[in-house]
C-alpha cells in the first residue's frame, strides 16, 4: 500500500483546472478504479514513491525488480520489448537518465507504459552512478520533479514528464522524421551487404549436435513482439509436427513462460536465466572475427557448451544452422524483421536479416503476428443462432413431452372453460 495522488484531466488534457484527491491503495486497485470513471479520458497519477533500484540494462533489471519498484534505467529510444518486461514486473515508476524519446523514429516502449499506467520521466542531467547512492525517490508528474532520499540527505531534480499526450506528439513527429533515418538505415545496410555477402556464403561448419534436424521441421523463438501470443496460437502445430525448437538467447525463459523447452538454445546468453539452461543443448554463437560476447557469463554457468561460427545477429545464425543441418522447414517467432523493430534491437541496419532470408528462401515461414490473423469473438449472428437453437429444442420438447403435453391440455381446458363461463354470464 502507499499513499497516491491522483489527477483528473480534462478532456482536452487541459490541467487548469484539476482535483486532487489522497488515496491509500494499491496500483492494481488505482488502474481497476479508474476504469469505472468513463467521463474521464485520461487518469495520472500525480506522486509515487518506491524504493530504487538501478541499472544499465533494462532487460537485466527486470528479472529482479520487486513490485512496487521504481527503476533507474539508462535507456536510449526506449523500445517496447523492454517496456513490456517492465510491465511484466509491475515496477511502480521509471526513470531514465537518457532519453526515451530521441525522435529519430517513433519507437513504442514509452506508450506501453503509458497504457499499463506506470509514469515514466526523464532525469538526462543525471547518471547511474549517482542515483545508486539514492534508496528511494517520490516521482512528481504534476510538478514535473522527482525527490530522490538517502542515507546522505534528500536531492530534487526536475525531469521530462511523458504524460500520454506528449508522447503521441512526440510520435507524430517522429513519424515525421522517420524518412531521414530510414535512408541512413538503407545506406548502411546496403554497405555491410557489400562488405559480408562473401563470408556470408561461405560454407558453413555446424557443432556436432545431438539433436537430429533432417526432414523435420524447426521452430526459432526469439522474445519479440507479441512472442507470447503467437507461441500460444501455434500450439496445436507445435503438438502435431513435433518440430525441433530452438531458442535465441531469452527465448528459452519466452517458451518457459507458456510451458515449452527448448532443444536448443543459441546467443551469447546475456538474456537466459540458469533455470532454463537445464536440459537443452547449448550453443554458443561466436563471429568470424573471433569475437565471443557472453563466453564469460556462459562458463560462469559451468555447463558445457558448443560453439558456432557465423557472422549476423544470433537469430539469424539459428536459422543458418537449421537450415544446414537439414531442416525441411523452418518457423520462426518473434524475430526482428523490420526497421523500427531493428532500430529497438540497437542496429543501424538489417544486412544479416536480409542475406540470411534471401539463402533460407521458401523453407523460411515468419509466424510473427500469426495470432493476429483470427481473433476469437462473438458475433451478433451467433448469439441470434444460439436462441433460436434453444427456442427449437423448448418447442421439440413441448411436442415429445408427454407431462408437458398434459399440462398444456389441461392449461387449454381451463382457458376454454373460463372463456365458457364468461360468454354465458353476458348471453
Amino acid at each position: 500500500m502507499r499513499l497516491i495522488e491522483i489527477l483528473r484531466c480534462t478532456q482536452n488534457d487541459s490541467v487548469a483546472q484539476k482535483d486532487k484527491y489522497e488515496l491509500r491503495m494499491t496500483r492494481k486497485d488505482f488502474n481497476n478504479w479508474a476504469k469505472r470513471i468513463p467521463a474521464w479520458k485520461n487518469v495520472y497519477l500525480m506522486s509515487i514513491s518506491g524504493t530504487l533500484i538501478c541499472g544499465p540494462r533494462t532487460k537485466d533489471l527486470a528479472k529482479i525488480v520487486s513490485p512496487g519498484q521504481i527503476v533507474v534505467i539508462a535507456h536510449d529510444d526506449l523500445d517496447r520489448v523492454a517496456a513490456e518486461s517492465l510491465v511484466q514486473a509491475k515496477v511502480a515508476g521509471v526513470i531514465n537518465v537518457r532519453r526515451s524519446i530521441t525522435m529519430r523514429y517513433p519507437n513504442g516502449g514509452p506508450s506501453v507504459l503509458d497504457s499499463a499506467g506506470i509514469p515514466l520521466v526523464d532525469c538526462v542531467d543525471a547518471n547511474l552512478a549517482d542515483i545508486g547512492l539514492f534508496e528511494k525517490a517520490t516521482i512528481d508528474t504534476d510538478a514535473g520533479r522527482v525527490q530522490f532520499v538517502g542515507p546522505q540527505g534528500s536531492e530534487g531534480r526536475e525531469v521530462v514528464v511523458w504524460s500520454h499526450t506528449a508522447i503521441q506528439k512526440a510520435m507524430d513527429e517522429a513519424r515525421d522524421n522517420i524518412g531521414n533515418e530510414l535512408r541512413t538505415f538503407a545506406t548502411n545496410t546496403l554497405e555491410y551487404i557489400d562488405k559480408e555477402v562473401d563470408e556470408f556464403f561461405a560454407p558453413l561448419e555446424l557443432p556436432d549436435l545431438r539433436t537430429h534436424f533432417k526432414g523435420r521441421h524447426c521452430l526459432v523463438v526469439v522474445r519479440g513482439h507479441d512472442y507470447k501470443k503467437d507461441l500460444q496460437t501455434l500450439k496445436p502445430y507445435i503438438k502435431e509436427y513435433k518440430p525441433v525448437i530452438i531458442a535465441v538467447d531469452g527465448g528459452a525463459d519466452a517458451l518457459l513462460e507458456v510451458g515449452l523447452t527448448a532443444d536448443i538454445i543459441i546467443g551469447d546468453f546475456d538474456s537466459v536465466t540458469a533455470e532454463a539452461l537445464d536440459g537443452p543443448e547449448l550453443i554458443h554463437h561466436v563471429h568470424r572475427d573471433g569475437r565471443a560476447p557472453g563466453r564469460e557469463e556462459l562458463e560462469a554457468f559451468g555447463r558445457p557448451y558448443k560453439e558456432f561460427v557465423s557472422n549476423g545477429m544470433s537469430e539469424d545464425v539459428a536459422m543458418l544452422m537449421a537450415y544446414e543441418a537439414g531442416a525441411s522447414l523452418i518457423v520462426a517467432v518473434g524475430t526482428h524483421g523490420t526497421m523500427v523493430e531493428l532500430l529497438d534491437k540497437g542496429r543501424r541496419g538489417m544486412a544479416s536479416t536480409f542475406l540470411t532470408r534471401t539463402r533460407l528462401g521458401p523453407v523460411l515461414v515468419d509466424a510473427k503476428g500469426v495470432s493476429r490473423l483470427y481473433e476469437g469473438r462473438v458475433r451478433r449472428s451467433d448469439i441470434a443462432l444460439l436462441l433460436i437453437s434453444a427456442l427449437v429444442v423448448v418447442i421439440i420438447m413441448a411436442i415429445v413431452a408427454e407431462p408437458l403435453r398434459v399440462f398444456l391440455s389441461g392449461l387449454r381446458l381451463t382457458v376454454r372453460d373460463l372463456w365458457y363461463s364468461i360468454s354465458d354470464w353476458f348471453s
